[in-house]
């Protein structure tokens, strides 16, 4: 079930609502990282892998962790989340 929900998901759109993406290329979208402060972009979401990567201080993971770590939720809520947006129970 977690697998089928996160592949349902659109990262992308996850973390565009919460942190303005750019776009970089066709796969990738660039912001300044959500969990550290910066001047310059890098955290990337790759919408191939459906992950997010901060190469300035390595946090990254899918979207059911992005939601966990910016929305501060724990697991059950994060997985009960995405259901709701995907109309899943």
């Amino acid at each position: 079930f977690i697998q089928e929900l996160i592949s349902r998901t659109d990262i992308v759109d996850i973390i565009d609502s919460r942190v303005p993406l750019k776009k970089a290329s066709s796969q990738n979208y660039n912001a300044c990282c959500p969990f550290h402060q910066e001047k310059t972009p890098s955290f990337t979401v790759s919408v191939r892998k459906q992950f997010y990567h901060c190469f300035g201080c390595g946090e990254s993971g899918d979207v059911l962790k992005f939601l966990m770590n910016f929305d501060r939720l724990d697991f059950v809520d994060a997985v009960e989340y995405l259901a709701a947006q995907q109309g899943l129970t």
